[in-house]
């Protein structure tokens, strides 16, 4: 899983002879001349050994501006039915809430003007929608909140339709949030996006697709709107200026996308061994009003236009160390984009695809933390 953790307080030797132990058969590299990397322990696979969740901590951009715990070691409320989790996540005082089995969402949940909550999905946890009306449609809104963690989860919508209606789910002006480990398919105007100066957001092991056939006919003139992940939602969300500050590291861009993957305006987004291949794609990464790209260590495969450049973009550097195989499109970026504040774990090229095909998605068997 995807998470810096603290190393425990143990002697330097005992600490060194951990590190190497845990380390040492990572296929990961320590950087470039682009990005920082660093090691950090990880969940020594053979033993299972699990890392206390009050050491977990989110990597990326939600790790800055004093990170992203959600509602740490808070006792868990479990939800098995709508009512009980549109309780829950309306609930101010409920800290962590473990998800359990399939809920079909009768309505839009709507989590507001709240900090420091986790939602976590029990093994096989889904959050399904069946509308595909313009008002309807939707599972969640996440608005004005901070310190959010959702792990675990897959949400499932009807199906793809440009009837300007919501997505699967929705960050809104929020803060410090991490998405770790989900799976978003099918949403009706997208998977999910990012808008309205959300700031310090970090997606990791995450996969995005489409398995149902798109509705054609809907009024907003496209036919096969299987629109992915959008960050800002304006040209003119001048606002959005300095924030909309992302990070998608290891995450799935699986077959059934589009476009949008992401399409962003206003930002920093660091787009980090992450696997796109999806051969119904018209493109991938599409850089917007005033986007700042960061695109490194990814694998494009059988896709179109791995990046657009479209207008108003500040910079996007995509670096030597991505590859492109049986691809059409552009593939170079422009200018320089920004230098991450932040050190993360690198994977060396060579392994991403196989790494994000077993491990990205709702594949936990709960809210468990090892490392990245």
């Amino acid at each position: 899983m995807n998470t810096n953790c603290k190393l425990p307080l143990l002697s330097a030797f005992l600490s060194a002879a951990f590190f190497m132990a845990s380390c040492g058969q990572e296929d990961i590299r320590t950087g470039s001349s682009e990005i920082p990397g660093e090691y950090n322990v990880k969940k020594d696979a053979a033993s299972g050994a699990a890392i206390a969740l009050a050491d977990c901590t989110a990597p990326g951009w939600a790790s800055q501006n004093g990170g992203t715990t959600g509602g740490g070691t808070a006792a868990e409320t479990t939800v098995t039915n709508y009512a009980q989790l549109k309780s829950a996540i309306e609930n101010t005082s409920v800290k962590v809430i473990r998800i359990s089995g399939t809920i079909t969402v009768a309505a839009r949940l709507s989590l507001q003007d709240q900090s420091g909550k986790t939602l976590y999905g029990a093994g096989g946890a889904r959050l399904v929608s069946t509308d595909q009306t313009k008002d309807g449609s939707g599972i969640i809104n996440i608005k004005r909140c901070s310190n959010i963690v959702i792990r675990n989860l897959v949400f499932e919508g009807p199906g793809a339709y440009d009837t300007d209606g919501w997505d699967n789910a929705i960050l809104d002006d929020c803060r410090n949030v991490w998405i770790d480990h989900c799976e978003f398919r099918d949403g009706v105007d997208g998977n999910f996006d990012i808008k309205n100066k959300s700031d310090f957001i970090t997606v990791s092991y995450t996969k995005f697709h489409y398995l149902k056939t798109p509705k054609a006919g809907g009024p907003g003139g496209t036919d096969d709107h299987r629109f992915s992940n959008l960050i800002g939602s304006g040209d003119g969300a001048t606002a959005d200026a300095g924030k909309l500050n992302v990070t998608f590291v290891r995450c799935w861009w699986a077959p059934g996308c589009r476009e949008r993957m992401p399409r962003v305006r206003y930002g920093k987004i660091h787009i980090l061994n992450s696997y796109f291949n999806s051969t119904v794609s018209n493109k991938c990464i599409a850089a917007g009003v005033q986007a700042n790209i960061l695109v490194d260590g990814n694998v494009f495969e059988n896709v179109k236009e791995p990046v657009n450049l479209m207008s108003g973009f500040t910079a996007v550097t995509v670096t030597s160390n991505n590859t492109f195989t049986n691809v059409t499109g552009n593939k170079a970026g422009s200018g320089t984009a920004f230098t991450p504040p932040y050190s993360i774990p690198v994977l060396s090229l060579a392994s991403v695809k196989s790494d994000i095909m077993a491990n990205a998605g709702a594949t936990l068997s709960g809210n468990i933390c090892n490392s990245l």
